[in-house]
């Protein structure tokens, strides 16, 4: 049987998550008329709801909730490393939250966050849309998203363009004469596809071009190697780009199985860099991505809201550096 959540209480009672809470809470502000189709919902629908009451009383827990993909841990370590290097200067726990796809509800991931009485957030994930972000919003906590800007009140974000990075990089291709570039779908980080996708269009633009290079995964192959296989037989580029390493060296094996030679006939550049890519053979040509900055600097911000600053940045853009290997001619 499916559990009972808050939110669908409020969608019952026709109401916001905000106002259910203040029933749950006994607050007077209510209307009666509203609190008695609130308390009706709950009854219909056998909610339970002491435990979120519990967890919306507002004394300060010292403890900072962090949501991240279990799908990409070898990456997200160092951001890790980083905020709870920073936390502990501020004397803040933190309180780990894994989305694993296809297995974690992410409304579950929220509705703990609000039991567990967290004092933040910090959310680096771009499987979060911007309705589960207005739900944690309803409840006036404080928001940090990593790699996702967000333009929204109580919401700050930490950053590297990734959008500007394909963009140039894009940019230098082109102006080498090499325009049949491929960017291979990430499933794992739509977000992330649709910066690359976005840099490379510009660039096209920019050179009176049409970029027709995106490169989609069909849901039907279990990965990016069983895909580019066969992919790589048939068709041909100058350059490919993948966003995380395995899908980089995926790129490589496929272009070694059909006869390609990389770089010197298929130059292939990973954005994100992990040790891997300098372990795997060929080295693979990535950007250096400031991860333990992009936890670090997050937690700071996160420090300032809590503390109710006004005078600090609530977009803040970190830089990157192209780091080229054996998998790119310069």
């Amino acid at each position: 049987m499916k559990r009972v959540t808050i939110y669908d209480v409020a969608k019952e009672a026709g109401v916001s998550l905000a106002t259910v809470s203040r029933v749950i809470n006994g607050s007077t502000v209510v209307k009666e008329p509203t609190r008695q189709r609130v308390q009706e919902a709950i009854e219909k629908l056998g909610y339970k709801p002491n435990a979120i009451a519990q967890g919306l009383a507002l004394q300060k827990t010292t403890t900072i909730g962090l949501v991240v993909p279990e799908a990409s841990f070898t990456y997200t370590g160092q951001i890790i490393n980083g905020l709870i290097d920073v936390a502990k200067i501020y004397n803040y726990n933190i309180m780990l939250h894994t989305i694993t796809a296809g297995i974690t509800d992410i409304n579950d991931i929220i509705e703990d966050i609000i039991k567990s009485r967290v004092d933040g957030v910090v959310i680096y994930s771009d499987k979060l849309e911007m309705d589960e972000v207005e739900k944690l919003k309803q409840y006036s906590i404080p928001i940090v998203m990593i790699q996702n800007r967000v333009k929204a009140d109580n919401v700050c974000c930490v950053y590297v363009d990734i959008e500007k990075a394909i963009y140039e990089l894009t940019m230098k291709y082109l102006e080498e004469g090499k325009d049949k570039i491929g960017i291979i779908e990430d499933r794992k980080n739509r977000y992330a596809t649709e910066q690359m996708v976005r840099g490379a269009e510009a660039a096209f633009r920019r050179k009176g071009k049409r970029f027709r290079g995106f490169i989609q995964i069909p849901a039907a192959s279990r990965s990016s190697y069983e895909y580019l296989y066969g992919f790589l037989k048939e068709n041909r580029y100058d350059v490919m780009i993948g966003n995380r390493d395995s899908q980089a060296m995926a790129i490589v094996n496929s272009a070694k199985e059909s006869g390609i030679s990389v770089p010197d006939e298929l130059e292939v550049v990973c954005v994100i860099d992990t040790k891997y890519n300098t372990s795997f053979r060929p080295q693979i040509s990535s950007f250096s991505i400031p991860s333990y900055d992009l936890g670090a600097v997050s937690m700071r911000v996160m420090t300032k809201m809590l503390q109710d600053q006004k005078d600090f940045e609530k977009e803040i853009e970190l830089s990157y550096l192209f780091t080229p290997r054996r998998t790119t001619k310069n």
